[in-house]
């Protein structure tokens, strides 16, 4: 960890994206359009990482949690002292996640980042194993206050699954640190369908400079490994 950098877990960004750089159709349906081998990837990513971290809307759009199903994954996570799933982590401003999502019914620990009105939501206890509420004076959730304390509880690392407009906010805070692409062949088209990086676009001094670690071909997939890169 770089001494200018703020005190917070290794997080590894991973994405499937079309061939013109989208992560979903204008519709936003949600259709898997990526491989098995992507799959395996993706799965591979969220083993090694101590846990997920989505946006509220991904998981309101999906509904589940992305689990690890590999038996030898979950075996070198008992191995090494892990849980056989990573937590998996919603950061919601407003904690208002429908109850009734499969999410809630899967064998997983689950996390939430919200704010102290969205911590409300679930003071009864129920859904969430831990709810962690830090905001900042706007009355958003203090993201780098809140990895911050994710460190200290443990998360060493974490893998980023989506979606775009917190992932902007993520690296406009300079909070990602890895950034792994699968590039399918599919194209959606359309200005209004979501990027990796959505929303109205990072400030030049925000943009993030990347090395590029690996390339490789499977299939009809490109498979790319960026390091963000920090002076």
């Amino acid at each position: 960890m770089s001494p200018t950098q703020p005190k917070r877990p290794h997080t590894t960004l991973v994405y499937a994206i079309s061939a013109d750089g989208k992560i979903s159709d204008v519709g936003r349906t949600q259709e898997k359009f990526g491989s098995e081998a992507d799959y395996a990837h993706l799965e591979r990513q969220v083993a090694i990482a101590d846990a997920t971290l989505v946006g509220a809307e991904t998981l309101r759009a999906g509904g589940t949690a992305m689990r690890i199903q590999n038996p030898q994954s979950i075996a070198e996570r008992e191995a090494q002292g892990k849980p056989p799933q990573a937590i998996q982590i919603i950061c919601s401003n407003s904690g208002k996640i429908d109850p009734n999502l499969p999410f809630f019914s899967q064998a997983v620990p689950r996390w939430l980042i919200t704010t102290e009105a969205g911590a409300k939501n679930w003071e009864d206890g129920s859904g969430f194993d831990r709810v962690i509420a830090i905001e900042t004076a706007e009355g958003n959730v203090d993201l780098n206050a809140a990895l911050a304390q994710l460190l200290d509880l443990g998360i060493d690392r974490l893998a980023v699954l989506g979606g775009g407009g917190f992932v902007a906010a993520l690296f406009e805070e300079d909070a990602i640190d890895e950034f792994h692409l699968t590039v399918c062949p599919v194209v959606f088209g359309g200005s209004k369908a979501p990027t990796p990086v959505d929303g109205p676009g990072l400030p030049p001094e925000k943009i993030p400079q990347l090395e590029l670690k690996s390339a490789q071909t499977v299939g009809q997939e490109v498979f790319l490994h960026y390091h963000v890169v920090r002076s």
